[in-house]
């Protein structure tokens, strides 16, 4: 296997899990807005941390547990309270609008929550940066930036078609009960993640 599509296989075998950045990218595709700042956002900063993880910081990271430790408390606390607030919603009575305005949101908050999404998800930083960024690094000369486009390849792919492929499941969403089952779905999975990353 070529270096391209070792970057690629492996990185789009990771991004496909379920995870609050990916939750969060299909709500602005549901509800259709700010997607194409939300996916670039997301395609961007997964080239950035596994540009970082290739150059060496999955090492420094290695050396410093401290910071590993910190981060994880950190994302712990954000995906506890995002957990806590979609519970909220999924037994609540109201719903979410799949019109195309869909219920507001500010491109800054849209911006600031796909930025915690990334940046304070400890899994994020395993993933990218220590885990694909190793990878790479063992890889040769170009080789090892070869691969690296074969990983944001991979996620540039997936988030734009997570975000701009969820408006074809508007009518599903168009029921209150579909949201509410995913909100529960959401919370748990978010509560799961923020308990096991301190456990």
């Amino acid at each position: 296997m070529n270096s391209f599509m070792q970057g690629f296989t492996i990185s789009g075998g990771l991004i496909l899990a379920i995870g609050a950045q990916n939750a969060h990218v299909l709500r602005m595709g549901l509800t259709r807005q700010h997607v194409l700042p939300t996916v670039l956002i997301c395609a961007i900063s997964d080239a950035l941390l596994i540009g970082l993880g290739i150059a060496g910081m999955g090492a420094l990271l290695d050396k410093w547990p401290h910071a590993v430790q910190l981060a994880t408390w950190a994302g712990a606390a954000f995906l506890a309270w995002y957990a806590m607030n979609s519970l909220r919603a999924a037994f609540s009575r109201r719903h979410m609008n799949v019109a195309p305005k869909g219920e507001p949101i500010t491109l800054l908050r849209a911006v600031m929550l796909i930025l915690a999404f990334t940046y304070l998800n400890p899994h994020a930083w395993l993933d990218t940066v220590v885990l694909i960024g190793s990878i790479g690094a063992h890889l040769a000369g170009g080789e090892r930036w070869i691969f690296w486009l074969g990983c944001i390849t991979a996620s540039a792919t997936w988030f734009t078609l997570l975000g701009f492929g969820a408006a074809r499941l508007t009518p599903l969403f168009a029921k209150p009960t579909s949201w509410r089952i995913l909100d529960a779905v959401v919370g748990v999975g978010m509560g799961a993640l923020a308990f096991s990353l301190v456990h």
